[in-house]
């Protein structure tokens, strides 16, 4: 162990692309460190207990691919959980506490509105001056489909035009911040302060590193919190969220879709579906408040859970479908997660892509291509009115769904192609999809169902998947949140597929269960005791030259001394635990005690199996960079000690380097966005 050195450069290099790194001690004015001592861990609970600052209330902020919205919490009475007031606009078929993630900004770039309002303004704007406005929806799905995000990522307008993706997110988020302080001021009847609030922002839990930071800074940009009072905002996963608040559901709060038991009285036996329409009468009755009381307590079903007991959250939304798999700890019931996040971009815009393929089919690619261009309001319209259709799907339906087209598509349609909609569809070999002469498209449930099924296919195989795993074998529940749960076509596909292996429960306002979980979090950040790691990390540095055990390529002999550059050593690694505010620490020497700067590289990768920073996959996401200059009077001890802390746990990894000898020292946080 003591005979490596950590090396790195701060030249040019920084450039170079992943994994083509030229190594780091090449230069040879850059002598590197060795380390003094084993790598070990350190549970350091005292760094855990940060300065809590007094926040008057917690807002989480739900930023959804389809629909957004907040809840808020007083510190003070923290079992009142309040769910942001009704939107103006809405739409017929769809009720919701939450809006439309939609932002309309005008020719100017300007921000102009958000959510109904941005669509309903878009949707009056004349046809040619809609062409100059700037119309955004689904966006949040680009920072997971973008291998490369950086702060400069663009994303594209209803007309084309590109704009800066992290400007985008900066206006929602600053939407939401007035929005709520706003709500919050009239509540109080004072002025609210940014400073009084916490924020909680949810994300996917399969989104990658950069896509988690990227979404704080677009919260700094819009004035949530700042780098200097980071711990304002915290970044949420969206399946952990949900997890914290199906603790603490009462048996009235939920549907068993598996129980043969009565529940909420009606049992098993009744359908599904008739279950559902009971709960949705109950919740429309209780609509009228928007307070929901959490009770201090651990709900019936958890208080069934034992020690170990493990359950699956399947979070199903507009965009990816987020698995986590939790174990309980006892006595708190904190949550331990067992099984690294899983999921994928299966959430429900993959319905609306059938729809589309389907149109394709029926009108030609290059027409509905051309009218989503030239008609981009009317185009929204018709989305409009496939989703109050989508969600009337179901798996005992057997009457037509019919969907409205727009009088402009008839027309556009007719100019474009010289012939009718309804000559079309008579010519279109699609026969489960006919003209009604009101104007409509008149789907079979069929056909219906079939636009749902490579979605819901592939949330079934990737669960199959998940089950197929040691560590969740024995799940005795699986929790189906997010917006998309409420599709009875995927509830009813769960229950089949796994309703034999474990309890299925779905909480009754189940699109706002991610939200109402985010603000328990906010009050209570240490509910969630235990992650797993998504990458690999470690430090780049030399290892004394080993014949035949070293490639020849990274030989470097340097004062007679021959060392193995490029090694990759590990801190942490893929998918193990690390508990939150977990230190992991490393001790390194300077090969020559007159070096005065030393640069250690941080480096990530997917994989475990990491030997060198030039394996394929490793990328840099950190530099320390300690300037020891004008420490040099003092008497230099002939080890001069540099330790290097990394700490993990929360959303976000910081590091730390110091001088042992004169406690100089240097934080960073880990960054995926700027290398």
């Amino acid at each position: 162990m003591a005979d490596k050195e950590a090396g790195g450069t701060d030249g040019p290099r920084e450039t170079a692309p992943t994994s083509a790194y030229s190594s780091p001690a090449r230069s040879l004015g850059d002598t590197g460190i060795t380390p003094l001592s084993p790598s070990h861990i350190v549970n350091d609970t005292d760094s855990n207990v940060s300065e809590q600052q007094s926040f008057l209330v917690v807002v989480a902020v739900d930023f959804g691919t389809t629909s957004s919205g907040y809840a808020y919490s007083f510190t003070k009475e923290p079992e009142c959980i309040h769910v942001m007031r009704r939107w103006e606009g809405g739409d017929p078929g769809v009720s919701n506490q939450k809006t439309p993630t939609t932002i309309l900004l005008t020719p100017e770039r300007k921000f102009h509105s958000f959510g109904y309002a941005a669509r309903d303004f878009y949707h009056d704007l004349d046809p040619n001056e809609a062409k100059q406005w700037l119309y955004l929806e689904k966006f949040k799905m680009k920072l997971h489909t973008t291998g490369d995000l950086t702060m400069d990522t663009d994303l594209t307008a209803a007309n084309g035009k590109k704009v800066k993706a992290l400007e985008i997110f900066a206006y929602a988020l600053q939407y939401f911040k007035e929005q709520a302080l706003k709500e919050l001021s009239d509540q109080a009847g004072s002025e609210f302060e940014n400073s009084d609030v916490r924020w909680v922002i949810t994300v996917p839990a399969i989104w990658k590193q950069p896509a988690k930071q990227f979404m704080r800074q677009a919260a700094y940009q819009a004035g949530l919190a700042s780098p200097e009072n980071s711990e304002q905002l915290i970044i949420a996963l969206e399946p952990e969220a949900a997890s914290i608040y199906c603790r603490k559901l009462r048996l009235h709060q939920m549907i068993e879709l598996s129980s043969k038991a009565a529940v909420n009285g009606y049992s098993g036996s009744d359908t599904v579906g008739a279950g559902f329409t009971q709960a949705k009468e109950h919740i429309r009755r209780n609509r009228q408040s928007r307070t929901f009381l959490v009770e201090n307590v651990i709900g019936e079903i958890w208080s069934e859970l034992e020690e170990g007991d493990k359950y699956v959250v399947v979070d199903s939304g507009g965009g990816t479908v987020d698995l986590t798999v939790h174990q309980i700890r006892l006595p708190e019931g904190h949550l331990k997660e067992l099984y690294k996040a899983t999921g994928g971009p299966y959430g429900s815009l993959g319905v609306d892509y059938e729809f589309e393929k389907l149109l394709y089919k029926i009108f030609g690619e290059d027409f509905i291509e051309q009218f989503k261009i030239k008609r981009p309001a009317a185009w929204v319209d018709l989305m409009i009115a496939f989703e109050s259709r989508k969600r009337a799907a179901a798996p005992d339906r057997t009457n037509p769904l019919n969907i409205t087209l727009p009088f402009s598509f008839i027309d556009y349609y007719k100019k474009f192609r010289g012939h009718s909609v309804e000559h079309a569809l008579r010519k279109s070999n699609v026969d489960f999809v006919k003209w009604s002469s009101q104007g409509m498209l008149r789907m079979s449930p069929d056909a219906m169902n079939a636009l749902f099924k490579p979605t819901i296919d592939s949330i079934i195989e990737h669960l199959r998947d998940l089950f197929q795993k040691p560590e969740v074998s024995t799940v005795k529940f699986l929790f189906l949140v997010g917006g998309f749960a409420e599709a009875p076509l995927l509830q009813q596909a769960v229950q089949a597929a796994f309703g034999d292996q474990c309890r299925i429960i779905i909480p009754q306002d189940v699109g706002l269960t991610i939200l109402k979980g985010a603000v328990l979090f906010g009050l209570d950040p240490a509910v969630i005791k235990v992650r797993r790691s998504p990458l690999t990390y470690g430090v780049g540095v030399l290892n004394r030259y080993v014949e035949g055990k070293h490639p020849p390529e990274k030989l470097l002999v340097k004062d007679g001394t021959r060392w193995c550059t490029d090694v990759f050593d590990k801190f942490i690694s893929a998918d193990q635990s690390v508990a939150l505010g977990e230190l992991v620490k490393r001790s390194y020497t300077p090969a020559k005690p007159s070096q005065l700067v030393i640069v250690i590289n941080i480096y990530s990768s997917e994989h475990d199996d990491v030997s060198f920073i030039t394996d394929p996959g490793v990328k840099k996401c950190g530099t320390l960079r300690l300037d020891l200059t004008g420490t040099s009077g003092t008497a230099v001890p002939a080890r001069r000690e540099i330790q290097t802390l990394m700490q993990f746990g929360d959303t976000e990894i910081k590091a730390t380097a110091i001088d042992i000898a004169t406690s100089k020292s240097v934080k960073v946080g880990i960054d995926f966005l700027n290398y």
